[in-house]
């Protein structure tokens, strides 16, 4: 949905994600003029695959999830608008925010649940091949690899495990390589399925560090930075790359936003505030909590939507 432009509004959130819904449900119930902008819709739980950790859904997919929360806010009218969030400018009482399109929106309070970007291994071609070989979501790609010989995921966490564990329901045979002496903490019972998952394979102490292809057809070859079973190139027919995400601070840092110095994360107390008056950040972006779920991300985006309601209460006249 298009909006005019000049919009004013309580508070403006970025982000279509569980925590930016959230906030928007929230918002909208305090009755306060609310608008969610952004343009991938659902975050990381959209194209997380099947959930099984959500309260009161013993399963249920998470492009699902997130059409759920959406359909929640666009029942109590809440225009989402269709572009990212270029650039805020803090004025004394409001913020001024521009979107990707040149749309202004002039908003009391904002959110950023604008969660992470997905990181990449920096190698020659990476870019050029996403989508002709290469990709960064297993829950999405995974059917691609029915009866192929064999697949490269790269990643230690539980992202990997699952892409992995997902990929070798379909491949033949996958190779999950970590840079690590041991994987990185994925969750007990992820470790065990993939003990049980007897074509996935685990090369620790190791990285892709080549891409082999061409422009017209794409990956062929990976090349390994150490030799396994003697060999160090192997033909695929593919790279899934699940090496996590980092936070996106560009506006954060725009702002003089506090960040974590460890991990980058938007640093933001009990009720989602950060140091700057008026603006609260949820979800994956924050060091609100360790647990990046889709539970924690949408508990957040209540919060935040709570303070941003007290804010306008307490200062805006």
């Amino acid at each position: 949905m298009t909006q005019s432009k000049n919009l004013n509004l309580d508070v403006l959130i970025a982000g279509q994600g569980a925590a930016g819904f959230a906030a928007g449900l929230y918002a909208a119930r305090y009755q306060m003029k609310t608008a969610i902008a952004g343009q991938d819709f659902g975050g990381e739980t959209a194209i997380g695959g099947l959930i099984e950790n959500y309260p009161g859904n013993i399963e249920i997919d998470g492009f699902d999830l997130m059409l759920e929360f959406k359909k929640q806010v666009t029942d109590l009218e809440v225009p989402i608008i269709e572009e990212n969030l270029k650039s805020i400018t803090k004025n004394e009482n409001s913020f001024l925010c521009e979107l990707n399109n040149g749309q202004m929106i002039d908003a009391k309070t904002v959110i950023l649940a604008i969660g992470r970007e997905r990181r990449r291994l920096g190698l020659k071609n990476e870019e050029e091949w996403t989508g002709k070989g290469v990709s960064y979501c297993s829950t999405c790609d995974a059917p691609l690899y029915k009866n192929k010989n064999l697949a490269i995921v790269v990643g230690g966490g539980n992202a990997a495990v699952e892409g992995a564990i997902l990929i070798g329901k379909y491949s033949k045979k996958v190779f999950l390589i970590y840079r690590g002496e041991k994987l990185w903490r994925p969750e007990p019972i992820l470790l065990e399925t993939l003990k049980k998952t007897k074509n996935v394979e685990v090369i620790l102490n190791n990285k892709v560090s080549e891409l082999i292809g061409s422009d017209f057809g794409g990956l062929q070859k990976i090349k390994l930075e150490k030799e396994y079973k003697g060999e160090n190139e192997f033909i695929v027919d593919g790279l899934m790359i699940e090496a996590g995400a980092d936070p996106r601070i560009e506006i954060p840092l725009s702002l003089g936003i506090h960040l974590d110095k460890e991990s980058n994360e938007v640093i933001v107390d009990k009720d989602q505030k950060t140091n700057v008056d008026g603006l609260y950040a949820a979800g994956d972006l924050t060091n609100g909590s360790n647990l990046k779920q889709t539970i924690t991300a949408a508990s957040q985006g209540a919060i935040s939507a709570l303070s941003a309601y007290n804010y306008c209460l307490e200062n805006i006249h």
